[in-house]
């Protein structure tokens, strides 16, 4: 029988446990894919736009992050707030890329970042000669 909970250690009492793939909702959830020619990362932003979202790639280190605009009302006292004003996520890739071919976009509340691998990750077909 599979669990979908895991254990982790608490301070002070016990066991403590929580769902697998649980972030806490301070994490964007992310997808990431690999090809021969690319990676390709995307990335939930519901409802926000492309000047909302930052990318950074920095060597093999990619920073998604982004500001949430909430319209705060001194009219109303809020009694539980668990939306976060802003996301920050980071991602190292296992091989070099190529950051001046990188390509970020947002539509329908996904952010879908293409970055080709630098042209020494790639695979290279050699020719094989006959003696």
């Amino acid at each position: 029988m599979h669990s979908y909970y895991r254990g982790f250690p608490r301070r002070r009492r016990g066991y403590g446990y929580r769902a697998i793939g649980f972030n806490g909702g301070r994490r964007m959830p992310i997808d990431v894919q690999s090809d021969d020619e690319s990676y390709l990362i995307t990335a939930a932003v519901p409802g926000l736009s492309a000047e909302e979202v930052t990318v950074e790639v920095l060597e093999d280190l990619v920073t998604m992050s982004g500001e949430i605009t909430l319209d705060e009302s001194d009219d109303n006292q809020k009694l539980l707030s668990e939306l976060s004003n802003s996301f920050y996520r980071q991602i190292r890739l296992p091989e070099a890329v190529n950051a001046d071919e990188i390509e970020a976009k947002v539509e329908k509340g996904l952010l879908t970042v293409r970055i080709p691998k630098a042209d020494e990750a790639r695979p290279k077909k050699i020719e094989v000669k006959a003696a």
